[in-house]
């Protein structure tokens, strides 16, 4: 009696799972073991099925034209910066030469150079230079051009800060030369444009100091004719520097509004620089109406005292304030000039090539291999959704309801085809 109490109390100690769970279980566990046995019935099918997958893919493989890529890899110029060993002379014009320099200069270049590699011009000139037309049996340059696209590739993404250009050709020793000479192309267009930040100031400062010599010339040429009108050849030599002295100051104040003008683009009011700029520029027309003049001279007042200079010589004293003050943004200019000029020329080439372009002794397409074994695994899957198929129609026959079914929906589908 003892021995049915203990066992009565085992089995409630015991859980058990309930009963639904392992119906559901045993329904799962058979329903895999259906699947699997489906297959091993069907094994040949799917056999057949991948090996005919297969066989395709090497015979398409094979007769797939073989193509080979040809890779150059570019090393963008650095942007470079000299402004820090401005001399101090030139100090007036370090913010226009920022501007010049700093605000044009871009966050990424490797962009900029890539949007060039791709550019119209580029491409047209690939098209033209090695007859792609003929090649690609192409009627107009628009086609030849979208077609060489799909075979060429720039990408200056990478990690190690490199341009790299690949194209595919069916003639390794094509690709290379299509390669090299896309780099040759490039070249060509960027021959006659200002890309790094020193070119940006040479083509700055050698538009303005055309401008300034132009300004000049005027300035000398009126000048003259005043000299020849009043008869006054020279002033004193009180006047003569009280005036060049005028005109220095307002050739920096001219510079110094520039330099605010390209800081006030991109910077705030509480912006230190554009503080600073501001404060000198306010000592330096501090300093002009101590004079007696005005920065821009529209005013019509002299530069100088009118004490200091005869009542006959007013006239000689506005066009010679005017050539000093012309000389004075010349000299400067001319000197930012020639220091932007020494600054490219030491950037040495717009690119240089780092790997040119050699004939690859391995094909890049067909992968031969990656497509015989995809075609595999493909074949296989659809052998095996096959092979469930076949299994679930022949079930559907030998069930009365199922079959019913499936002859009422041939029946509405052909109607529904004959109806259309």
């Amino acid at each position: 009696m003892a021995i049915d109490t203990s066992r009565s109390d085992f089995e409630a100690s015991v859980s058990y799972p309930p009963a639904e769970t392992v119906l559901q279980s045993e329904k799962t566990d058979g329903r895999l073991l259906d699947l699997l046995a489906i297959i091993l019935e069907r094994k040949r099918i799917i056999l057949w099925i991948m090996a005919g997958f297969a066989i395709a893919s090497i015979v398409v493989s094979l007769l797939l034209p073989a193509r080979y890529s040809a890779e150059v890899t570019l090393l963008p110029p650095q942007q470079n910066s000299s402004l820090a060993s401005l001399p101090a002379g030139l100090a007036n014009l370090s913010g226009v030469a920022a501007m010049a320099g700093s605000s044009l200069g871009l966050k990424n270049p490797n962009d900029t150079f890539v949007a060039m590699l791709k550019s119209r011009t580029v491409e047209d000139g690939m098209v033209q230079h090695f007859r792609l037309m003929d090649e690609y049996h192409a009627r107009y340059a628009s086609d030849a051009r979208k077609k060489f696209e799909k075979y060429a590739s720039v990408d200056g993404s990478r990690k190690d800060g490199l341009i790299h250009i690949v194209v595919e050709d069916h003639d390794p020793k094509r690709a290379a030369e299509l390669a090299n000479g896309y780099v040759e192309q490039f070249r060509g267009l960027s021959s006659h444009l200002a890309i790094t930040e020193a070119a940006h100031r040479r083509a700055f400062f050698e538009q303005q100091l055309e401008q300034a010599k132009n300004n000049l010339a005027n300035a000398e040429e009126a000048m003259k004719v005043t000299e020849q009108k009043t008869g006054l050849i020279e002033l004193n030599s009180q006047a003569r520097a009280l005036i060049e002295s005028a005109a220095a100051l307002r050739a920096q104040i001219a510079a110094k509004e520039v330099q605010i003008r390209a800081l006030s683009t991109f910077a705030t009011s509480e912006n230190a620089q554009l503080k600073q700029a501001q404060e000198e520029l306010a000592a330096l027309q501090a300093q002009m109406a101590q004079l007696g003049g005005s920065a821009d001279g529209t005013d019509g007042g002299l530069l100088v005292p009118k004490g200091k200079v005869p009542g006959s010589s007013l006239e000689y004293v506005r066009k010679l304030r005017d050539v000093k003050y012309y000389e004075t943004i010349f000299d400067i200019l001319a000197r930012q000039f020639e220091m932007a000029k020494l600054d490219e020329a030491k950037e040495g080439p717009l690119v240089q090539v780092v790997d040119s372009a050699v004939p690859p002794d391995k094909r890049s397409f067909p992968q031969r291999s990656l497509i015989v074994i995809s075609a595999t695994l493909a074949g296989l899957l659809i052998g095996i959704l096959f092979a469930f198929f076949s299994a679930l129609y022949q079930h559907t026959q030998l069930d009365p309801v199922l079959s019913s079914k499936m002859r009422r929906i041939r029946e509405l589908l052909w109607l529904r085809k004959l109806a259309t």
